[in-house]
């Protein structure tokens, strides 16, 4: 008997350049929040259990956004990332505030897992045709021999802020749709007519071709992921960590470069022609809610998605 694929989403980042919560900021007269939508298209796609992945102190603020409303459709379970969740005998670098990574957020999440399983970011809109792509590729991951995971990757072109730069994974990708490389890159943006990105914002930019495949987070793993993560947060405590104690960071990108440099798996990525849609900065929710009150008002999504 197949297993029920299960969806981990990240809401447990503080949002620097937001400047707050931004996963709990409502879009709509209906005080929906934008991971109501994901949670609309994954139940739509077929997903029937969730795992939030959060922080302890917005436990009892964000499940209010949760109870009564998606959680009538869809089981739900909570994880906690914390600083605190690492191995016994290791010892923090002293003034150490900021919070290990997504790959961490991730791990945080292990416990609960026990399925194939897809991991998404909780303040960004894929579109409804990643969630049905998703769920059909985790179940038959089931009948696959050989291991393999997957992505769900974007146009870079439609995935910038007009309010300012991003973080994107540029990814390349082989004729058959395989992954080969994943490469984090800051301050994306756009300049004129190109595409562009640099270290610190300044000088020299390295230009991005349109049509080039980024990542946004929305990954799909075999269970067995979970081993992979146990093995390489140590390695992370013990040597990346020492470079830059106070800041270093353990992201999905790094884990799924390490394991493609190691040829440990196959990554299918599997290309999404939605726009995506987010909040970065806080000058970008106006543009959100125009663009979700949009897709509401063509139908494409109930007035009230919990009604």
């Amino acid at each position: 008997m197949k297993r029920e694929p299960i969806l981990v989403i990240m809401a447990a980042g503080l949002g620097s350049r937001y400047g707050g919560l931004k996963q709990m900021a409502p879009i709509t007269l209906e005080k929906e929040i934008l991971l109501d939508f994901a949670l609309y298209d994954a139940i739509r796609a077929g997903f029937k259990r969730v795992i939030f992945v959060i922080k302890k102190e917005i436990e009892e603020d964000f499940k209010k956004l949760i109870e009564g409303n998606s959680d009538k459709y869809i089981d739900v379970q909570y994880a906690y990332q914390e600083l605190s969740h690492v191995p016994e005998d290791f010892v923090f670098p002293e003034g150490r505030i900021k919070p290990w990574g997504t790959s961490h957020a991730v791990l945080s999440a292990c416990r609960l897992i026990d399925a194939n399983f897809c991991v998404i970011n909780s303040d960004d809109f894929y579109g409804p045709a990643a969630f049905e792509t998703a769920y059909n590729y985790l179940v038959e991951l089931e009948d696959k021999e050989e291991k393999e995971y997957g992505m769900v990757g974007y146009l870079v072109e439609k995935t910038l802020s007009d309010k300012g730069s991003v973080t994107r994974g540029v990814c390349e990708v082989d004729e058959n749709g395989y992954l080969l490389h994943i490469n984090e890159r800051k301050n994306i943006k756009r300049m004129g007519e190109d595409i562009v990105y640099s270290k610190d914002g300044m000088e020299p930019f390295t230009k991005i071709s349109e049509g080039t495949t980024v990542s946004m987070n929305f990954w799909l793993f075999e269970e067995s992921f979970k081993d992979e993560l146990l093995r390489m947060f140590e390695d992370f405590l013990k040597d990346d960590l020492k470079k830059d104690p106070l800041n270093a960071e353990w992201l999905l990108p790094d884990t799924i470069e390490r394991l493609l440099t190691e040829k440990k798996v196959k990554i299918k990525v599997m290309e999404s022609k939605d726009k995506w849609e987010g909040i970065t900065y806080k000058e970008d929710l106006d543009h959100v809610r125009n663009a979700m009150g949009s897709l509401k008002k063509k139908g494409l999504y109930p007035k009230k998605l919990w009604g």
